[in-house]
């Protein structure tokens, strides 16, 4: 189980963060955070393995997903391979209830 970020604590660090978003991209009609990156979570552990996202190992990174399962395999995934990654506790679902 990768750490885990509350919705509240990443909209007040938000600026900390690269945030990357594993949804597929059928999803992502339902909103988006702003400046997140999109990369489903396929995409996200090949490309870790294979090198191409080192240029943010220097980097705080936070995954999401819709609810939380599939942002936390990505952070987890990412914290094998050398990243500071986190996971958004509840996903895009709980960013969009956060005040």
């Amino acid at each position: 189980m990768a750490q885990t970020i509350s919705a509240k604590d990443l909209k007040a660090r938000k600026q900390e963060f690269v945030i990357i978003d594993v949804r597929e991209s059928d999803e992502l009609a339902q909103g988006a955070i702003e400046g997140s990156i999109h990369m489903p979570l396929g995409a996200v552990i090949r490309n870790a393995k294979k090198g191409k996202l080192d240029h943010l190992k220097e980097k705080k990174i936070c995954t999401h997903c819709s609810a939380g399962y599939r942002g936390n395999i990505a952070a987890d995934e990412l914290g094998k391979t050398g990243f500071q990654a986190l996971n958004l506790e509840g996903g895009f679902e709980a960013w969009n209830k956060a005040s």
